[in-house]
């Protein structure tokens, strides 16, 4: 099992005592670790996230039983089920002794094919997982620009109007999903780096996460209306000279903007 050389002591006690609780169980094909296991990129703060790979005539079994192997890995204080991020075969778990932040992803051995990344195998029957792995490539999913484009000057119209309306803390959350959604990974590609959200951009990208310090404002009209005009000079910064622009919108959005704050100011 190769072992990555940031894994701290804590990784690497639970995965020693989760994968043999893994290969006693005949249903169960392999084990990989992906995330910052799998970059070699862990600190104190990462988590694990451990691929389970299963027979597939085992699976629907194994999803009906995951609390309880999850609870033998370890002291498990609480675990939830993945909906929130479109994934519920994913069960998040919460260990103590120590604290950790482990990810169970439950899959058939004939899905784990379907990636966006490429995991480290810490235990298979037979090869069975690397083979599934080395059949394909691990593709990060990419900003789409023009997805973005053909939603951002709507979405800066909504965001003006729940400013206007007063409605602070809906813009506030706006401004946020702009920065995580658009403007981060934008910026992050642009830099040559997995446009993850605005993950880590502060030790990727520090020129960025200063700009993006101008989108953070206050619970008040003016300093809303500033953080959404920062936005949009980001934006237009980052845009690809080969996505087809929506002049009109562009024009009638940023017009609003500064009708709506004129009055308020």
């Amino acid at each position: 099992m190769e072992v990555p050389t940031t894994a701290l002591t804590t990784h690497q006690l639970f995965i020693s005592r989760a994968v043999p609780h893994f290969a006693a169980d005949s249903r169960l094909v392999g084990v990989a670790a992906a995330g910052s296991w799998a970059e070699n990129s862990m600190d104190e703060f990462s988590d694990l996230d451990l691929i389970i790979a299963v027979e597939p005539e085992s699976f629907e079994q194994v999803m009906s039983e995951r609390q309880s192997i999850a609870a033998s890995l370890g002291e498990l204080l609480v675990s939830f089920t993945g909906e929130h991020v479109g994934e519920p075969r994913v069960l998040i778990c919460l260990y103590n002794l120590p604290l950790l932040h482990v990810d169970l992803k439950f899959l058939p051995i004939t899905d784990v094919a379907t990636r966006v990344d490429e995991p480290v195998v810490l235990w298979e029957r037979d090869d069975r997982l690397s083979q599934a792995y080395a059949a394909s490539t691990g593709t990060y999913p990419l900003p789409n620009e023009q997805w973005i484009e053909d939603r951002f000057w709507i979405w800066i119209h909504y965001g003006t109007g729940k400013i206007a309306r007063g409605e602070l803390f809906e813009a506030l959350d706006f401004i946020s999903y702009l920065r995580s959604t658009v403007l981060g990974p934008l910026g992050l590609l642009q830099a040559g780096c997995k446009p993850s959200g605005v993950r880590k951009i502060e030790q990727l990208t520090p020129n960025l996460a200063e700009a993006l310090k101008g989108t953070v404002a206050p619970h008040d009209r003016e300093s809303c209306y500033l953080a959404l005009e920062r936005c949009i000079e980001i934006y237009r910064s980052f845009r690809s000279a080969t996505v087809i622009q929506h002049e009109a919108a562009e024009e009638a959005a940023v017009e609003y903007l500064r009708t709506m704050r004129a009055h308020q100011v």
